[in-house]
């Protein structure tokens, strides 16, 4: 079988289309290459789609943390305690559970013990619990000029968070949030380990690199495979999150641009 043919027939395999049995002898280094690869689609989406509707919820959390009132600021600061200070793996198994029990008392709730959502649900929930901690500390970092140029201005409440706040937040966070967002796509690999299961062999990138060191009883292909996928993706995160960090600090001296780049941590 020619790389090509291998490629048409397992390069969507991960996501339910091609061949549906997985090769079991005679494994080539294509088809470790493929299905390796097949498999990223997952770490992909569930990073994806984590990190954006992560965002949104970091910033309500953000905000709400710095908020005088305690009924905003106290269920703000022990969403983030309880999500920062407790492991990822254990928020996988004891959200699993959760759901499981959702599952049995609930109609219409089987989606969430499957990967493609329940997994996707404890992502979300962790990196906007570490994501609003970073925004937290770059609201509170805001110079104080700014916000009584603000006031003299006539700006308050969501207007001047809008227009002075939030992107002066942003652009003093996005280095710090570069590097949660590489952590985040990193921690997909641990859906693998988790309760939520991967249906019919269609698992992420992780799954098929153990079935590989499974199959030919040698890891240090299949993994090291594993790792060169994850550092091209690292590079395409930091060259996206570069690109909107240039768009932040546009109005700044290219000098002082080139020193706020964001930092070229690929391992965290």
């Amino acid at each position: 079988m020619s790389c090509l043919q291998t490629l048409s027939d397992y390069g969507l395999r991960a996501i339910g289309y091609g061949e549906r049995i997985l090769p079991r002898e005679d494994i080539t280094l294509c088809e470790q290459f493929v299905l390796i690869g097949s498999g990223m689609i997952w770490n992909v989406y569930f990073g994806t789609l984590a990190l954006l509707s992560g965002f949104v919820l970091a910033n309500a959390v953000a905000v709400a943390k710095a908020s005088p009132n305690p009924l905003l600021r106290k269920p703000a600061e022990w969403f983030i305690l309880i999500f920062r200070g407790s492991p990822l793996f254990i928020q996988f198994f004891l959200a699993y559970f959760i759901f499981l029990r959702l599952k049995n008392g609930i109609p219409g709730t089987d989606f969430l013990t499957s990967a493609a959502a329940g997994a996707l649900v404890v992502l979300f929930l962790n990196t906007a619990a570490y994501s609003a901690e970073i925004f937290y500390g770059a609201l509170r970092s805001v110079p104080k000029g700014e916000v009584e140029a603000a006031d003299a201005y006539g700006l308050s409440g969501w207007a001047r968070f809008r227009r002075i706040l939030w992107p002066t937040q942003m652009r003093l966070a996005w280095p710090a949030y570069t590097n949660e967002a590489i952590f985040l796509f990193h921690a997909t690999t641990l859906v693998f380990f988790t309760g939520f299961p991967a249906l019919r062999q269609q698992g992420d990138a992780l799954y098929y690199a153990s079935y590989f060191a499974d199959k030919t009883f040698n890891p240090f292909v299949p993994y090291p495979i594993l790792a060169m996928y994850f550092i091209i993706l690292t590079l395409v995160i930091l060259g996206i999150f570069g690109l909107v960090n240039r768009r932040l600090n546009r109005h700044m001296p290219h000098t002082v641009q080139a020193g706020m780049r964001a930092p070229r941590a690929i391992f965290r």
